[in-house]
């Protein structure tokens, strides 16, 4: 048996998506006349309560987007030290944007107003502008927490303060809405734009899409066909994200359930800890507390007994469930857990 816990990006298509995407209508796209992409667009802009969708290739090329469209070169981006366009995004806002990104460190990954209004630059000519706040949703190096609304309307306040845009990375915000069933519109209404991913949890093989206002797709649009992102014919891969999207958010509850279990099981060994409150989605983070354990020892102890998990740090390993894993599974996994810490 192999239990692939190393990301959710490792699902699957299911026959009936593979089905959906050898039939689907294509054209286009580049022309604005796939009619699947188009559907895909207007579908998942409207559950986020957007005018316009654009459908890109990836989560990242969908943030590098949303950054670009909402800066001009020499401009400062405020963000979380380990969010995901920080710290996983290849430095592509400085070389696609031309802006420097601005990292502010907190205990739990969650960004709070006062430090983003204590960050926000004044006007000075030593100093780059402050033109943009990113957060994420949920948050994939805390564990997959979900950031709190409370906090994201506060933070709007702070933006509508100074001007600023603000931009949701909600690759796993499909998560956070089932986690705590707050409606997408309901997150994405305080965004300028939004990203959401559909081939993590959701299962498609391939995709990301950014919402926003028609101004601002109109623009966003532009630095797609400059990435490189016209795909013509991309219906082929949208009709596998508008299935996830019809048929794959509600159970996401079972993931969510499924790590749970893991972490329970897993907490309870020696030698390890688990953050409990933070497991809160589908990600479970992992901390080492004896010395003769290293990550990468028991990444490859937990792969001889066939449980492959991935280790984010020399004491820190990461979880993460989704569609392809059952509780079956889950079970098994914990199982070989106890065999490597016992051993």
């Amino acid at each position: 048996m192999i239990v692939d816990l190393r990301s959710d990006t490792f699902t699957k298509p299911s026959k009936d998506m593979r089905r959906a995407i050898a039939r689907a209508e294509v054209g286009d796209d580049v022309f604005g006349e796939d009619p699947t992409v188009n559907r895909l667009q207007e579908e998942v802009a409207s559950l986020l309560g957007k005018e316009r969708g654009l459908f890109v290739a990836s989560g990242t090329m969908a943030n590098q987007i949303a950054v670009n469209a909402h800066t001009q070169p020499g401009e400062e981006v405020i963000l979380e030290a380990n969010s995901h366009i920080f710290y996983y995004e290849a430095g592509g806002a400085a070389l696609l944007s031309g802006v420097q990104l601005r990292p502010i460190s907190t205990e739990d990954g969650i960004l709070r107003s006062d430090q983003i209004e204590n960050g926000v630059r004044p006007e000075n000519v030593h100093f780059p502008p402050t033109s943009l706040i990113c957060l994420e949703n949920t948050l994939n190096r805390a564990g997959g927490k979900v950031f709190p609304i409370d906090e994201i309307k506060r933070i709007r306040e702070v933006a509508d303060k100074y001007n600023l845009k603000l931009h949701l990375d909600g690759a796993r915000l499909w998560n956070a809405s089932v986690a705590t069933g707050i409606p997408l519109d309901e997150y994405a209404k305080y965004f300028d734009s939004v990203s959401v991913c559909f081939s993590k949890g959701l299962g498609a093989p391939v995709g990301s899409l950014l919402a926003g206002s028609e101004e601002f797709i109109n623009r966003a649009h532009r630095y797609r066909k400059i990435y490189g992102g016209g795909m013509r014919q991309a219906g082929i891969i949208a009709a596998g994200a508008l299935y996830a999207v019809r048929n794959n958010v509600r159970r996401l509850a079972e993931d969510h359930e499924n790590a749970r279990t893991l972490a329970e099981g897993v907490a309870s060994l020696p030698g390890i800890s688990i953050d409990m409150d933070s497991v809160q989605t589908n990600i479970i983070i992992m901390k080492i507390e004896r010395a003769k354990y290293n990550s990468i020892r028991i990444v490859e102890a937990l792969k001889k007994r066939g449980v492959l998990i991935l280790a984010v740090g020399p004491d820190t390993l990461r979880a993460v469930t989704h569609l392809d894993v059952s509780k079956k599974e889950i079970k098994y996994a914990v199982r070989a857990f106890q065999e490597v810490f016992r051993d």
